[in-house]
C-alpha cells in the first residue's frame, strides 16, 4: 500500500480500517431500529459511495472524511442517522467544513447510490448492503435517499488549531472536536478513549439512565 501524501489521505487510510458501526455506537443505536454501514471511505470496489446533499440539488455534495449511516424507520416511513468525521489541516479548512454542517431551514438528504447498495457489506460479510438495512423487502431498482433524522460531527484538528479553538470557541450541540492524532495513533480506532468520546456522540447519552433509579 502506498504512503499517504497528505493529511486527508492518511486519515481516509485510518478510517477503511474502523468497523462498520462507529468505535462506541455499537450499543447505542440512536433510537434506530436498523443497523449501522460505514459509507465512506469507500472501499476500493465502491464506484460512487453514498453522500449527502440539500433536497433538490444535484451538484452541491457532502462528502465527509468519514460517514456512518444508522438506517432506521420502516419501508414506509425510513430515516436514517448520521456520525460524520471531518479532518481540518487549518482554520479556513474548519469552517468551511463547519459551513456544510450547520443548522439551517435546509433538510439534508443521505443519498445511497444503486451500486453501493448491491454490493457486499464487507469482504467478511457476503449480504448485499440493501439488504442489511433492514428497510427494503426486494433488491432496489434505483438509488435510495432517505431524510436525515439525526446529525453528529466530530471535527480532527491539527494541535495548534485544536487548542486555539477549544480555548474560545463553544460548539453546536451537534459537533465535536478532537485532535488528529486520536484519529491517525497507533491504536486506531481501538483506543479507549476515542471509543468513549464517540459514544457521547449518541442522543442516548441525552438521557438519564442510571439503573434502579426511577421517577417518584
Amino acid at each position: 500500500m502506498a504512503t499517504p501524501t497528505t493529511l486527508d489521505a492518511l486519515v481516509r487510510q485510518k478510517l477503511r480500517t474502523w468497523p462498520q458501526h462507529p468505535p462506541g455506537l455499537a450499543d447505542h443505536d440512536m433510537g434506530a431500529s436498523g443497523a449501522w454501514l460505514r459509507a465512506r471511505p469507500n472501499a476500493t470496489t465502491d464506484a460512487d459511495p453514498p453522500y449527502l446533499k440539500i433536497p433538490g440539488t444535484n451538484r452541491l455534495r457532502t462528502i465527509p472524511d468519514g460517514l456512518w449511516l444508522n438506517f432506521g424507520g420502516t419501508a414506509h416511513d425510513p430515516f436514517v442517522d448520521v456520525f460524520a468525521i471531518e479532518a481540518c489541516g487549518s482554520f479556513s479548512n474548519l469552517l468551511d467544513k463547519r459551513s456544510r454542517f450547520a443548522p439551517s431551514m435546509h433538510s439534508l438528504l443521505a443519498v445511497c447510490p444503486l451500486e453501493w447498495l448491491m454490493q457486499p457489506v464487507s469482504a467478511a460479510n457476503p449480504m448485499p448492503r440493501w439488504r442489511y438495512t433492514g428497510l427494503l423487502r426486494q433488491a432496489p431498482l434505483m438509488p435510495l435517499m432517505l431524510p436525515v433524522r439525526d446529525l453528529r460531527v466530530m471535527y480532527a484538528l491539527r494541535p495548534r488549531q485544536y487548542a486555539g479553538f477549544v480555548s474560545t470557541q463553544i460548539p453546536h450541540a451537534h459537533e465535536f472536536f478532537a485532535p488528529i492524532e486520536a484519529l491517525i495513533g497507533p491504536e486506531g480506532w481501538q483506543h479507549p478513549t476515542l471509543r468513549a468520546f464517540i459514544a457521547r456522540t449518541s442522543p442516548r447519552a441525552n438521557f438519564w439512565d442510571f439503573g434502579n433509579l426511577s421517577a417518584a
